[in-house]
C-alpha cells in the first residue's frame, strides 16, 4: 500500500498527483470528529495546507496544527503554507490583510490571521512539530527558500512554481514551511 497523501482546503489547485484532494466539507481540520469520520484509525504520511491556516484564527491554527500532528504517522509531515507578513509590499500585504481588500465574494475577505515565520512557527512548534523553513521573508526584507522535496506536496504559490515568480524578483511569495512529527 502506498503513502497517505492527502491536501486539505484543496480549493483550486489540483497539482498533487495521486494525493486526497478535500475541501472544508469533507474535512474540518479544526474538528476533531471530523478527523474520526473522515479518517478511523488510519494514520497520514503527508498533508499538504496551501494557503488555508490564514483563513482560521489563531486558535483555531492551534487546534488544527495538533489534530494534525494527531492524525499522522511517526516521521510524517504537514507542509504549510500561508502568505508572508514580512514581505514588503504595499500591494501584496492590501491583499493578504484580516478581512481581505474588498468584497465579501474575494477570497482573501475570509482571512483571519496574518502570519510570519516566527508566528506560524510557533504554531507548528506548539503542537509538537520540529519545523523546518522552506521559504521565507525575515524582519529586514529578504527572501529566503532552500530546495524543497516535491514529493512531500507541491506549493503553486512558491518561488518555484507560481510563474509570477519566474523574473528573478519575488512578486507573490508564500511563508511555507515544514512540521515534521518526530519519531
Amino acid at each position: 500500500m502506498g503513502k497517505l497523501k492527502i491536501v486539505v482546503g484543496a480549493g483550486q489547485y489540483q497539482n498533487n498527483p495521486g494525493w486526497i484532494h478535500l475541501q472544508q466539507a469533507e474535512l474540518d481540520i479544526v474538528k476533531k470528529e471530523n478527523w474520526e469520520a473522515y479518517l478511523g484509525s488510519d494514520l497520514i504520511d503527508y498533508i499538504l495546507a496551501e494557503h488555508v491556516f490564514e483563513h482560521l484564527t489563531y486558535e483555531e491554527g492551534l487546534v488544527a496544527a495538533e489534530l494534525c500532528y494527531q492524525y499522522l504517522k511517526s516521521g510524517g509531515s504537514i507542509r504549510c503554507a500561508v502568505p508572508d507578513g514580512y514581505f514588503q509590499n504595499e500591494a501584496y500585504q492590501n491583499l493578504i490583510k484580516v478581512g481581505g481588500p474588498g468584497p465579501a465574494d474575494h477570497p482573501a475577505a475570509s482571512h483571519k490571521m496574518v502570519y510570519n515565520y516566527k508566528t506560524l512557527s510557533q504554531v507548528f512548534e506548539f503542537a509538537g512539530f520540529d519545523v523546518q523553513l522552506l521559504e521565507y521573508v525575515d524582519e529586514t526584507g529578504r527572501h529566503h527558500a532552500v530546495d524543497w522535496d516535491e514529493d512531500k506536496g507541491i506549493i503553486f504559490r512558491s518561488k518555484k512554481y507560481d510563474p509570477r515568480n519566474q523574473s528573478g524578483t519575488m512578486v507573490f511569495p508564500s511563508l511555507i514551511i515544514d512540521g515534521i512529527k518526530r519519531e
